[in-house]
């Protein structure tokens, strides 16, 4: 049973000046988001889904950004490099207490722009 969707955009451009002061960088994503996205040719590309992906989270819960909390989830790469969610236990007892077992990510970049979209299922 779906218990919520959100779907979110994020600038890539803009995201690419934020990504310049490492107090943002640290403030917003987690080590391994940060050292992925580093590795690649177009680490904004990366950064804006990732953003995308919070931000949609966010409205799957109903809750807004800041309520969520920018560090208590973040994406890690499955095994076919696929993106999920990671969370910590404050989101983990927010997820139980509302009957979500599964958070599904997709998150896609088109010129520049990101997309990530989430569906909460029980």
């Amino acid at each position: 049973m779906i218990k919520g969707t959100g779907v979110d955009l994020c600038s890539i451009p803009r995201m690419k000046l934020h990504i310049r002061s490492e107090k943002f960088l640290k403030r917003v994503f987690s080590e391994e988001e940060i050292s992925f996205a580093l590795s690649k040719a177009c680490p904004e590309q990366h950064f804006a889904g990732y953003y995308a992906a919070r931000e949609a989270l966010a409205k799957a819960l109903t809750l807004g950004l800041w309520d969520m909390g920018l560090k208590n989830a973040w994406v890690v790469h499955g095994k076919m490099g696929e993106p999920q969610f990671s969370f910590n236990d404050i989101l983990i007892k927010i997820l139980a207490e509302r009957g979500i077992s599964k958070a599904w990510l997709s998150i896609s970049h088109e010129r520049d722009m990101a997309i990530a979209f989430v569906m909460l299922e029980a």
